[in-house]
């Protein structure tokens, strides 16, 4: 990893302060990435906590393993998906952690690959797949086998892009010809189904929304954050802490709800005149409002304009319900 520049963990002091990292703490970093909030969290703790490191990246795990070397077998690190975190802190005896973060934007080595097919600066071939030995589908067979109806929806909804269906046409009629293989391809044809007058006033190149959707369909990144936010308040300590940092609209307002639904005692409908749901709030959200970055951040690191943080805490008292 020579050369490469430095690993940047956005809204890490954020991070640190929120979820109150002190020595002795049992810390779950459920998407690790290259490592660099754990590092900050375990040199928050004085090195004298311990963290479980998950992530679906082969590649990215190892860089892990080398910049978290130091503190030895204070760190665990298990390549496996953020949802799955219920079944490997039981394999290491873990009933409760004190700590949780999951981070759902991309890692640099990913983005910086052209091999891994997940941006359009360099060209490459179109897998987009976070953990390419999972096997699964790939962003060629989406692109080139999806219907018209699917890539749309696709593009529309994980890319909020109001050119969805000019672009799904334009790939139905691209792949027609010669299946589209390559990211500059797939960029090629994006950009020429944008209008004229779009792509001159386009802030950034017009196929990166597009991407974006791509790699979210590819990688089930929602359905992954709904079941780590479905599951996480039955791990946490009483007092325990939960971070999530999302990157897209429809991330953060999925962890709004979801932490707005764990801090309600009654989850009903509102037509419901008497509570049958049985619900009580198991979390007291600690961020009204998301976290943002910086302005100096920002310029230190682009990456974190579109960071939100999202934080909140096991009731002390929410203990006897069904999990507890």
């Amino acid at each position: 990893m020579e050369g490469q520049p430095i690993h940047k963990p956005v809204l890490l002091r954020e991070v640190i302060e929120l979820l109150g990292i002190r020595p002795g703490m049992k810390i779950l970093d459920a998407t690790v990435g290259l490592g660099g909030h754990s590092r900050g969290m375990l040199e928050a703790a004085g090195g004298e906590g311990q963290v479980l490191g998950l992530d679906r990246d082969r590649e990215a795990l190892s860089e892990a393993g080398r910049r978290l070397a130091p503190y030895g077998d204070r760190v665990r690190l298990v390549r496996t998906r953020s949802s799955r975190f219920p079944a490997v802190l039981a394999e290491a005896g873990w009933e409760k952690v004190d700590a949780a973060l999951l981070d759902a934007g991309m890692s640099s080595l990913q983005l910086d690959d052209p091999e891994r097919g997940f941006g359009f600066l360099h060209d490459g071939p179109l897998d987009m797949r976070m953990g390419v030995e999972d096997g699964g589908e790939t962003a060629e067979g989406l692109v080139n086998l999806a219907s018209y109806a699917r890539l749309c929806e696709i593009i529309r909804e994980y890319g909020e892009d109001p050119q969805a269906g000019r672009i799904a046409r334009a790939i139905v009629s691209a792949r027609e010809k010669d299946a589209i293989t390559t990211t500059a391809r797939l960029a090629e044809v994006v950009w020429q189904a944008y209008p004229a007058k779009w792509r001159a006033t386009a802030r950034q190149h017009p196929a990166t929304r597009t991407f974006q959707a791509l790699r979210m369909a590819v990688n089930e990144e929602l359905a992954e954050l709904e079941a780590f936010l479905k599951a996480i308040p039955d791990h946490l300590a009483p007092g325990g802490r939960v971070a999530v940092i999302s990157f897209h609209s429809l991330e953060d307002r999925l962890v709004k709800r979801a932490f707005r639904a764990e801090a309600t005692d009654c989850i009903c409908p509102r037509e419901q005149v008497v509570c049958v749901c049985g619900h009580r709030a198991r979390l007291r959200i600690l961020t009204k409002k998301p976290v943002m970055a910086g302005e100096e951040e920002v310029r230190d690191n682009s990456r974190a304009r579109s960071a939100k943080l999202r934080v909140a805490e096991r009731l002390p008292n929410a203990g006897a319900d069904v999990a507890g």
